[in-house]
């Protein structure tokens, strides 16, 4: 079955548009049936799950989401000034589309490793994982961090740095972060990265 299907394709838009503005609830394959104005059983020619379609709009993210980090890298620039530019563009992101953001960070729904076993691959052998789209930006992380710090497991800093950052993000989506330093004094998401980065690699030589 074509993997680019222009009615596949088609679902996958419904489903994006649908989760920026109303949120994963909303997320269907009724409601992105009748949106696409098709009806309720044809995602499942493309989508014989649920999870699915869902790791096919979570793929849309991720590759927005990479497009976002390719262009917030500036071309030699330090391995530290591109990991700021990463988790204040990871940020921003999670601020921008919460609906997707919410989304793609959900990898008990997603067509992750954990379901490789399960037989849910039948939508076809060319449609990738999702792995496939989330792994190779951690790998950005890890790539970096390997940089910046000589004398720790680059993956585990890597880890509990994205761990922060996705903290952050979430924190200020809800409102609790700006709450909390109201009380004191303004802070916005950029000095957080920076604590971020400081909390995990050490202060800024520069």
């Amino acid at each position: 079955m074509d993997p680019h299907h222009p009615l596949r394709e088609r679902l996958i838009d419904v489903g994006v548009e649908l989760v920026l503005t109303e949120g994963t609830a909303a997320l269907g394959l009724r409601e992105i049936a009748r949106r696409a104005g098709v009806s309720h059983g044809a995602p499942r020619r493309y989508f014989p799950t649920h999870h699915l379609l869902l790791s096919a709009i979570a793929r849309r993210g991720f590759a927005d989401l990479g497009g976002r980090f390719a262009a917030a890298t500036a071309p030699g620039s330090s391995p530290r000034e591109q990991l700021r530019a990463l988790g204040c563009a990871y940020v921003g992101y999670a601020l921008e589309r919460r609906g997707m953001f919410e989304l793609m960070f959900r990898h008990d729904l997603l067509d992750s490793e954990a379901t490789r076993n399960t037989g849910e691959e039948a939508a076809g052998p060319r449609q990738p994982k999702l792995r496939e789209s989330t792994i190779p930006l951690f790998r950005l992380l890890v790539g970096l961090v390997s940089r910046c710090r000589s004398d720790a497991d680059p993956e585990v800093v890597a880890g509990a740095l994205w761990a922060n950052l996705h903290g952050v993000a979430q924190l200020w989506a809800w409102g609790s972060l700006p709450l909390v330093l109201e009380a004191g004094r303004a802070v916005g998401v950029e000095r957080l990265v920076d604590a971020a980065l400081d909390a995990h690699l050490g202060p800024d030589p520069a």
